[in-house]
Parts: structure tokens; sequence; C-alpha cells
């Protein structure tokens, strides 16, 4: 046996059975995960990698300004604007550019429709099947079905037994087609499944439903910025006019016409939120209560810069406040300062790039993008097909970053741990209510800070986080209104937008909240140009592999002493991976600066 403690607090042993799953699916990017299974079935040991280069850093430098947001969003086409709006606050805050007050409220609701668009669509198509069983859908008695949809969410209005034997019907067609699609490789005898046919079934429907939906959450995007995926922003504001009095063939985007459009989609998000969205995540979650002692934990250190400010640059007025807990004592919260360069740095260590010295972080403000590959000496296979990763030399391209030090997880639990511990209002009562309902359905006593700190807690908070936002949401829409009545249309502050009106030097940071975690990113400016950029974002911090110290991230401490069903089918190590909504995109990416082509690839 070989043990090793790590400083946060973990006993790897790297004996027993390896099991490695490359690629991992159902997320953004591209990753790869390695564990040592101990006699017992028990994860012992973690190993998360990011398995390709972001060279974005390098293709900025040189490049005005005033165009990063148009780069740095094309990091992701899942978690679109996030990065936009991170750039563009980077550049104002660099450059002293306010925004106008209905700027602020457009990007606000730009974000939150991102938020719920995003959650939406990971649990119903990207986690749900970790946790639902769609063939098992087939056994279900629709009557059985219509009951329990009305016991879990009696607002639905599509609860009919006829509804769900509509349902029934096309999954049968779909699977006896042999054509399974996005369910073929499923594990679906596996016993680790748990769920009642009537349950596989009220959640497949609701799998359509969301399909069907996401769609039309998006079209706010391109009300306000023209497009999605990758809407437009704007350095200084936004990039959409009002005029209430045009139409849109005089082009005019922002008329009555079009924000009643985006009240009708925001009712829209409303509703799916409360009738559908965190009912099934309540009832889901119900049957699998032993996963909230069997796995998933990891949020014992946890933070995010705060986000969705009532009052623009007052951080006081932040709707989910930011900060940091350590070792999951609530009462303790630690300001966040992205400036600060004691607080956060990235170190390479274990990381496929070089610093001049390893042994010490980086602020992003003086962060460097030099890859490096090379692999370690008990590396199994070669570079081209590694088949075991040697975790104790440099094995992955995510590097990682640290709060003073400490490895953090950050994403909507973190958001909702923090907001919780520091007494806000909404989130107490929602987050309460949810597991008043869990604990009813499932027969248990749980508190927040029990429920909340596990692979079905994280999953809950994107649940509650996205029917936050749209409730905000609907406050942002008439905050616009009531500015456009009194006569306030401005969109955009252009009084810098000139070059010539900048500091020959200037640097600044822009954070925000991406669904999956706080996001931030620092630029240098100089003579016009950027000098450097670096992106910090959310996998970076969940998915980092460890620093000098030894240190594991969230990733790897959420897989540890997590209880496996079978070795072979390792769906309770997708379900904690999963619970986190990886974008490997984001954290690691690759991007040719002349645009040749890269490399081909052929599907049989």
């Amino acid at each position: 046996m070989s043990v090793t403690t790590t400083p946060n607090g973990y006993d790897l042993d790297t004996s027993g059975q390896r099991v490695v799953i490359d690629p991992v699916t159902r997320i953004e990017g591209h990753m790869r995960c390695e564990v040592n299974i101990d006699e017992n079935n028990v994860i012992r040991n973690a190993v998360s990698t990011g398995t390709m280069w972001r060279g974005l850093e390098v293709i900025l430098k040189g490049r005005d300004p005033r165009d990063a947001w148009a780069f740095v969003e094309r990091i992701c086409g899942v978690c679109t604007g996030c990065h936009a709006l991170t750039s563009v606050r980077a550049v104002e805050d660099a450059l002293g550019i306010q925004i106008p007050p209905n700027a602020h409220l457009i990007r606000e609701m730009m974000a939150k429709t991102l938020q719920v668009h995003d959650h939406v669509v990971h649990f119903y198509h990207l986690h749900a099947l970790d946790w639902v069983n769609p063939v098992n859908a087939l056994k279900a008695d629709p009557k059985a079905t219509s009951t329990l949809q009305q016991m879990v969410s009696p607002a639905h209005p599509k609860s009919s037994p006829g509804y769900f034997r509509d349902i029934q019907t096309r999954i049968r067609k779909f699977v006896e087609s042999g054509q399974l699609g996005p369910f073929k490789n499923g594990y679906w005898d596996n016993p680790a499944y748990k769920l009642p046919p009537e349950a596989d079934l009220m959640a497949v429907a609701h799998y359509l439903e969301a399909l069907d939906l996401q769609k039309e959450f998006v079209k706010l995007h391109t009300v306000f910025g023209g497009k999605n995926p990758h809407p437009n922003y704007l350095v200084g504001g936004v990039p959409c006019a009002i005029n209430m009095d045009g139409d849109m063939s005089a082009g005019a985007p922002l008329n009555m016409e079009r924000l009643n459009f985006v009240k009708a989609r925001i009712d829209e998000m409303v509703e799916f939120n409360k009738n559908v969205y965190v009912p099934d995540v309540i009832a889901i979650a119900s049957f699998y209560k032993e996963q909230l002692w069997g796995g998933g934990h990891g949020a014992i250190n946890v933070m995010d810069y705060g986000a969705y400010p009532k009052v623009n640059y007052d951080k006081s007025t932040d709707q989910l406040p930011g900060g940091v807990i350590l070792n999951g004592n609530w009462d303790e919260v630690f300001p966040i300062d992205p400036r600060d360069p004691e607080q956060v740095q990235e170190f390479v260590t274990h990381s496929w790039y070089s610093y001049p010295d390893e042994s010490k972080g980086l602020h992003p403000w003086d962060g460097i993008t030099e890859p490096n590959y090379e692999l370690g000496a008990k590396t199994k296979g070669s570079s081209t097909n590694i088949e075991e990763i040697d975790e104790s030399a440099k094995y992955s391209w995510i590097k990682s970053p640290r709060w003073r030090g400490h490895a953090v997880e950050v994403g909507p639990l973190s958001r909702y741990t923090l907001a919780y511990a520091q007494g806000v209002e909404y989130v107490q009562e929602q987050t309460n209510r949810a597991l008043g309902a869990f604990n009813q359905l499932a027969g248990t006593n749980l508190d927040a800070k029990t429920a909340l700190n596990s692979t079905i807690g994280r999953t809950l908070a994107r649940a509650l986080e996205s029917e936050y936002c749209a409730d905000m949401m609907v406050d942002d829409w008439h905050a616009l209104m009531n500015n456009i009545k009194n006569g306030d249309t401005a969109t955009a502050n252009m009084d810098k937008w000139d070059p010539s009106t900048w500091p020959k030097e200037a640097k600044g940071v822009g954070v925000a909240a991406a669904p999956r975690g706080g996001l931030g990113h620092w630029i240098r400016i100089k003579d016009g140009r950027i000098e450097n950029y670096q992106c910090v974002v959310p996998t970076t911090w969940n998915g980092s592999p460890r620093d000098p110290q030894g240190n594991i991230g969230a990733f790897e401490a959420a897989l540890m002493n997590t209880p496996v069903e079978r070795p072979e089918e390792p769906v309770e190590i997708l379900r904690s991976l999963h619970s986190f909504d990886p974008c490997l995109a984001c954290s690691t990416h690759v991007m040719s600066e002349d645009g040749e082509e890269l490399a081909k690839v052929k599907v049989r």
C-alpha cells in the first residue's frame, strides 16, 4: 500500500485497481479521469486531466483590447457570453469606463439568461442520464406517472395519463428502432440506477420539454446581442439602441414589441424552473438519498467573486455575495480581492506549462502561458497513447489556481453556500423550502450544511440558482422599463472609446458568475495594445491538478471515498464529475493564430 496524505486532508492510495475514463463524455471539451479503487470498490485516489492546450492568451497579445471580448467569447460555445462580459468588464476597469444603468440591466438579463439556459441544459441533457434510465421508462404505468407528477408539481399543466402515454410511445418507437443515439452506451442494467419506472418516464418527458424550451430562452440573447451563440458585446455598454417609437424595419433593436418578447421569455423561464426543474431535482434526489453520504463531497473550501449587483459598481448590493469559506466553517467568510497578488495565484508544477520558478505561483496580471508538454517517468504508454497518467509529474493542460494557497471549489454550490452563510434571505428561504420537500419525500431530516456538500447538493444548487436568476430577471426587466419611461434610453458610454484618451499603461480585472463558477479575466494594456491577458475560469479552479504542496483540486476531491457499484461501469464517477458541469474547452483550448488547419477527424 502507498498512501500519501495531502495538506488539504485527503489520504491518496495509489494501490488497487486503476480505472481510466477517457474521454469523459457529456461535457464540453476533452477530459480524462483516472481513479484507484480498493477491494471494497471505494475510490482512494483520483486524477483529473485536461487534454488540450488553451493558447488564446498568446493569440491576444498585441491586439486591440476593444476586440478582446470577441476572441475570448469563442473559448466556449456552451457558456456563451460570459467570457465576453468578463472581458469588457476587465477593459472598462483598466480604462476607467463606467457603463449606463440600462447597459448594466441588459447585461444582467443576458448573463442570467445564460445561467438559466445552461443549468437547464446541463441537468436534462448532460447530467440527468446519470440518474435517469430512459429504457426503464417503458415499464412505467402512465396513470401512476401522472399521479407522481401531480404530487411532485401540481402546478405543471402537462400531467395527464394520456400525455405520459404518448411520451412512452415515442420512447418505445425510439428504442425499437435500434438508434438510441445519446442513450446507446448507457449502463442501463446497473443497480446504481434507483428510480422507479414512473419517475424515469416523468424525467424523460421533461427532457423533451426542456429540449424545446431551451431554444426559446436564448432568444433573449438575439434581442439584446444580435445572435446566439456568441452574442455581441461592447466596451462601454451594449450594442443595442433603445427606440420605443421605432420598428424593426427602421433598425430599432429595442422597442416595446421586443421588450414584451423578452418579458414573455423570462416568464417561461420562471414557470419552467418552478414547475419542472426544481421539483424534478428534488424528486429524483429523494430516490438517491444515500448519495448525500456516498460521495461527491468537496465543498469544504468554497469561493466566488460575488454576482448580480442591484447597483452597478457597488459590490455590497450583490444578490449572491462573494467571499471564501475554508474548512467548512460557515461562521467565517473571508473577503476576496482578485487584484491582490497574494490571494489569486496559478501554479504549474503538475501542469504542462513552464514558469521560471515552478515552486511559486503567479498572479494573473503576471501570468505566463508557455506550453511544456512532457510525460512523467511513471507514465504508462506514449505521448500519443497514454495508458496511465503519472500524477507525481506534469499531467494536465489545466493550471492550478489557488486562493492564498488553498484549493477551492467554485460554482453554484459555492455561491449558494456563501449566500446562505451570509444570510441572503431569498437563498435561505428557497434552500430550506427545497430541503423541506426533499426531507418529506426521502424521510430524512437534513439541514443545508449537510445536504449541499454532496453530488446531489451541487446539482440542487444549480436548479435553485436557475430559479433565482429567472426571478431576478423579472426585477431587471421592470427596472429597465422604469428607466425608459423616465426618459433614460442610454445604452453605451463612448467617452473613452478613442485610444488617444487612454493612459500609456493600464491594467484591469473583470469578474462574473459564469454557470460553472467564478470567472476572472485580467488584462494589461500598453500603448493601446494588449500586453498580457489571462483567463482563470471555473473549470481551472475545479479541475486543477495538484499544486506544489500536493493539494488536490475539487474534481479529484469530490471523487475521493466514493463507493462504486461496478468499476467497469463507473456511473458514480460520472455523477460526481457531471455535477460540476466540467467545461474543459474553457480551461484548456487550442487555436491557430493564422487559422490554418490543425487536424482532420474522420467519423465512422
